[in-house]
């Protein structure tokens, strides 16, 4: 990824968890040495993603998104493929109600096993395992 991109998505994800949060609706599905995570994203909704570690497929499989690439910020309709290269840290910003998967080689079969085995720990992530949202401190700008 360009690294100028990189610390932009950084700096939005900083300003970001000073909002609200979405709760996401994810599905998980092991098979044979593979793990897919489906997940919804209502138009609108923008994300930022944890760093994975291994190369994997980011399917877009119904609505549109704009999305950090490795070439900057590109427009995707579904149905699209992308290549995720280890490293990876994307800003997925729906433009319609959206659904978005990725699919990864693993032998693990828990998603704590998983997630250890393919993403990065990020303290900061307001996201957990199985993409679940965390607790995290309130921000004084959020209250009454």
């Amino acid at each position: 990824m360009i690294p100028a991109l990189r610390d932009k998505v950084e700096r939005l994800q900083d300003e970001m968890l000073k909002l609200p949060q979405a709760e996401l609706v994810t599905n998980h599905y092991f098979a044979d040495g593979m793990y897919a995570r489906e997940v919804y994203r209502p138009a609108g909704c923008l994300i930022v993603g944890r760093v994975h570690k291994k190369e994997h497929f980011y399917i877009v499989t119904k609505g549109r998104i704009r999305v950090t690439t490795d070439d900057g910020v590109k427009e995707f309709v579904a149905p699209a493929v992308l290549i995720s290269k280890p490293g990876t840290k994307r800003a997925v910003l729906a433009l319609e109600d959206s659904v978005c998967m990725t699919v990864h080689r693993t032998m693990k079969k828990s998603l704590k096993n998983v997630e250890r085995e393919l993403v990065e720990p990020e303290p900061a992530s307001p996201y957990g395992l199985g993409n679940k949202l965390k607790e995290i401190e309130c921000h004084s700008s959020l209250l009454p």
